[in-house]
């Protein structure tokens, strides 16, 4: 390796373009030259990134400083005496030695995590020095650190004083009565949303923190509005608005502490997962229980975003990605908005992604966390989740799961490259994202899957993981996977997934459901599902499901009793009283309106809990009833007779009197004709 002087890298640093100052710049220098010192005595270390600045016999110069309210990359440094002018020798340099990973001391789990290899990258120009006067507090920590709730609300509400194009609303407040507050950049200054709605530019959703602990989407968002604001990037806002949520789980994110996530590397203090009820945001977008949804579902109905991002953290394996991100599959409810990020969307943002020295890959989930050679899997997820709830209301919805064994400072740099790039390719290509929106909204096909199957795709990945051994552990008496931090690519690693339909139903025409089942009701206008109410008692020929052997967890699951049942689908004809609730599947919502009233989906109010009184039967007969009752049954219909003859034939059956006794009540006028029988009907 040749070693330049710290002047050298200072100077060849800022002729990048980069955003430190001269001391910030200086104090890398030395932490960098002192890592390449011992590369002479080990060969541990990474090469000097910056050293390729500097060209042969070129001089260079250092950017002057202007005012420290300007934090544009050409400006940002702070006002030095001129360099003097550098030239260097052409030199022939030897390959660098494969640096070898190694355990990072910054937070206070890094001792019991894998090794890793110290990142450097292009977008680390992003950041401010420490002491100007518009560096986040994240970039005043050096990238270790992310502001508390009211810090965080004081630094952009100091942006937003400087100009009129950004502009916050409170989306509602959280149980323990913090404000979730939403802001939105546009070049207009909009701050309400039928103005927003009325620029025709297409606006994007970005919301961080809905678990809390894993908030890198708040600080890279910080960052990237004070680059629009006091920047040289405003032009973003030409072609696109930005809705920005720092923080969803605002409750979860105040009960911060070094030993919240245990396998994420920083920041120093990190929120909670789940909310002040202990319930998980990202598993309640269809039953919409918690306060911070409605607001957030209410806000997606009045804002109308076209584009959304939930930024997380991943948990899981060790492998070189830093930033992965996806959606639902191709065989979802919105194909033409899969075509649209598959082909346009992802190309750009792994563009944008590699040339600033990240590492973008899919969402990775193994099959095997202990072999990986088995290969990965791919989910269409359900309506609970963010990405599966966006696809079955037809809004293109991301999922980033930056890599939670990578520094703070990677993975919040990472994002901001990423949602940079969004603004861009949305902009780009309004046309075809709103077009493609459209497609989906009135696909209205006639068959809708409520579960899917997996199964092994044609073409595997090129998967670029990292090296481990499997161990015998004395402490849990079994194997255990031991990253050792080298990278290793893994070619054509198998996939499997979930492409194949299994369970389906035709869709139909409308569903009805009686009055009084209001806090269904209320969970559907939540969605912003349409509905009317009849008028008059109405008689219909109509579908309904008749239930039977009901399963319901032993354990609670976010604050339900979850149940699943078999079921059968009958005809009826009915008369529906007035105040009957109808909703048309002929609508913008009409497929998450089936995923939410087929009792066979897996995140229908049904298997939530919602009509869990269904299942409980509240009238009986006696004994000395319901034996004179079926002596006279028998008596007046011959048929009945061979019906229990046959029923007889089942020892089980003939050996208990009272399943013989219930068989006569259940064929009775007496018996609750109501008992199992799904309260929602279907129109065909």
């Amino acid at each position: 390796m040749r070693l330049f002087s710290l002047s050298v890298i200072a100077i060849a640093c800022l002729s990048a373009g980069s955003l430190y100052s001269v001391d910030a710049v200086a104090n890398d220098a030395k932490t960098l030259a002192k890592t390449a010192q011992a590369s002479t005595d080990l060969p541990t270390s990474t090469p000097v990134a910056a050293a390729q600045t500097v060209t042969n016999k070129t001089p260079v110069e250092t950017p002057v400083a202007t005012a420290p309210q300007d934090v544009s990359p050409a400006a940002n440094t702070q006002a030095t005496e001129p360099a003097a002018t550098v030239t260097t020798d052409a030199t022939t340099v030897a390959p660098e030695p494969a640096p070898i990973p190694e355990r990072a001391n910054t937070f206070v789990n890094d001792a019991i995590l894998p090794p890793s290899i110290t990142w450097h990258g292009a977008s680390e120009s992003l950041m401010l020095s420490v002491d100007n006067e518009w560096a986040t507090p994240f970039e005043q920590s050096n990238g270790i650190e992310s502001p508390s709730y009211d810090a965080t609300i004081a630094w952009l509400d100091k942006l937003a004083g400087e100009s009129d194009k950004l502009q916050k609303v409170s989306l509602g407040k959280s149980p323990q009565g913090r404000d979730i507050w939403m802001y939105i950049a546009s070049s207009e200054g909009i701050n309400e949303s039928a103005r927003l709605k009325q620029n025709t530019k297409p606006t994007v959703l970005v919301q961080a923190g809905i678990h809390a602990g894993e908030i890198d989407g708040k600080d890279a968002g910080m960052m990237l509005l004070r680059d629009i604001i006091k920047g040289d990037k405003s032009t973003l806002l030409d072609k696109a608005n930005l809705l920005f949520v720092p923080m969803f789980s605002v409750d979860a994110h105040e009960r911060s502490g070094e030993f919240n996530r245990v396998n994420q590397r920083g920041p120093v203090n990190m929120g909670w997962r789940t909310t002040a009820n202990n319930l998980n945001l990202n598993r309640d977008y269809a039953k919409a229980d918690t306060l911070e949804m409605q607001h957030m579902l209410r806000a997606i109905n009045v804002w109308q975003p076209d584009l959304y991002i939930d930024v997380h953290v991943t948990d899981g394996i060790d492998y070189q990605y830093d930033v992965t991100f996806g959606y639902n599959l191709a065989q979802g409810l919105s194909p033409a908005s899969y075509r649209w990020l598959e082909n346009s969307y992802r190309p750009a943002v792994e563009a944008a992604l590699t040339e600033q020295g990240h590492i973008p890959g899919p969402l990775i989930f193994a099959v095997d966390n202990a072999d990986i050679t088995k290969g990965m899997s791919l989910w269409n997820p359900s309506p609970r989740f963010s990405n599966g709830y966006g696809d079955a209301r037809h809004l293109p919805t991301i999922l980033i799961e930056n890599h939670s064994l990578k520094p703070f400072k990677q993975r919040v740099l990472g994002t901001y490259v990423m949602l940079e790039q969004t603004l861009k390719t949305v902009g780009e290509q309004a046309t075809k994202l709103k077009s493609a929106i459209q497609e989906d909204k009135y696909r209205a096909s006639p068959l809708i899957t409520l579960t899917w199957k997996s199964a092994p795709l044609a073409k595997g990945w090129d998967f670029k993981g990292i090296d481990y051994q499997l161990e015998k552990s004395p402490i849990s008496g079994t194997e255990v996977v031991r990253w050792n931090g080298q990278p290793k690519l893994y070619p054509n690693l198998p996939v499997i997934a979930e492409t194949v339909p299994d369970i389906k139903v035709t869709r139909p025409s409308a569903y009805y459901i009686p009055a009084q089942w209001t806090q269904v009701i209320d969970r559907l206008n939540i969605h912003g599902i349409r509905m009317t109410r009849l008028t008059k008692p109405t008689e219909l020929k109509l579908q309904q499901y008749k239930l039977s052997n009901p399963v319901f967890n032993t354990k609670d699951f976010e604050g339900h009793q979850t149940v699943k049942a078999e079921s059968e689908l009958t005809k009826v004809s009915t008369t529906l009283p007035a105040g009957t609730i109808k909703i048309s599947t002929d609508q913008p919502l009409g497929d998450l309106a089936v995923l939410l009233l087929e009792p066979q989906s897996p995140d229908s109010l049904l298997q939530w809990g919602f009509f869990n009184p269904i299942f409980t039967r509240t009238e009986y007969i006696e004994d000395y009833a319901v034996e004179p009752l079926a002596a006279k049954m028998l008596k007046d219909d011959p048929k009945l007779q061979a019906e229990f003859d046959k029923a007889l034939t089942n020892a089980e059956f003939a050996a208990d009197p009272e399943a013989r006794l219930r068989w006569f009540y259940e064929r009775s006028p007496y018996y609750d004709n109501r008992y199992l029988k799904y309260p929602v009907y279907r129109s065909r």
